[in-house]
This record gives structure tokens, sequence and C-alpha cells, in this order.
């Protein structure tokens, strides 16, 4: 692949990119150094990939790599400061984002391409390296969960 195709389909993606690591790491400027780290290593790893074809979902398994490694690396670091009880409060306010974050990381892993990436089952059970059945299984006892989580919270409001 020469550098303007991986050019090309880089920018075709970028927004699909951008929105995948912002919804695995939870905060844009972390999402935009794991997108450049991507990218980065995709760049130099291009003349790996044999099927262009499979570009978007080669690249989007970078990523999530990238992510998870980025995830490890602030496991790593204690943090400094805790969140004023303000900002504790407005996180807690958005039940999907606070169910979502609860779901074990191998259903988590499942829908965020799926459901906010639009990815379709195919191109997750392809991103994922996982077979189609096992994602689809995922996905249900994914939905399942929210579902409960959220009408749970929901009986707790009223």
């Amino acid at each position: 692949m020469d550098m303007d195709t991986f050019s090309q389909n880089v920018e075709q993606i970028r927004h699909r990119l951008y929105k995948t690591a912002l919804l695995y790491t939870g905060d844009p400027s972390t999402a935009v150094e794991v997108l450049d780290e991507t990218v980065y290593k995709a760049l130099k790893a291009c003349g790996k990939l044999q099927q262009e074809e499979f570009f978007t979902t080669w690249i989007t398994r970078i990523l999530l790599n990238e992510c998870s490694n980025e995830r490890k690396r602030r496991r790593r670091l204690a943090p400094l400061e805790t969140l004023p009880e303000t900002a504790v409060e407005q996180f807690d306010a958005l039940p999907l984002k606070e169910a979502i974050r609860r779901l074990p990381p191998e259903l988590k892993q499942v829908l965020i391409p799926r459901y906010f990436t639009g990815y379709t089952l195919r191109e997750t059970a392809d991103i994922l390296q996982l077979p189609l059945g096992t994602v689809a299984t995922r996905q249900r006892r994914a939905l399942t969960l929210l579902r409960l989580d959220l009408s749970e919270e929901g009986s707790y409001g009223s």
C-alpha cells in the first residue's frame, strides 16, 4: 500500500476511529493521542497488510490495542487528585455511560464498536478476532445487562 492510498483510507475513517477511541478512553485528548499512535503504528506496518480491503478492520484492531495499552498505563499511574464532588455528580448523571462502564470488559468490547461507531456484527467480529457467534452472544448478554441496569436505575429515581 502506497502512502497516498494509506492517507486516503485513514482520512475516510478518521472520525470513526476517533469516536471509537473516545468511547474507550472517555477523554478527548487521550483519544487524540491514541489515534495518533494508531496511525503512526499503522503507517510503520502498512507493508504487512496483505489485502487492502481489510484496511478498516486492521487499523481498528490496532486502535483497540492502543486503547488497551493506554488503559493499562493509566492503571499503573496512581491518580494525583480525586475528582471534585460536583464533577462526580455530573458524571453520575449519565446513566447509560455509567451502565456501560460497569459492564465486564469482554461485553463492553463488543458494544462500543457495534453500537457507538457503527460497525456491523461481522466487522465487529473481525476487529475483535472472535467468531461471529461469540460476538452475537456477548452482544445479547451486554444488552440484557444494560436493560436490567437501566431499568433498576429508573425505578430508583421514581
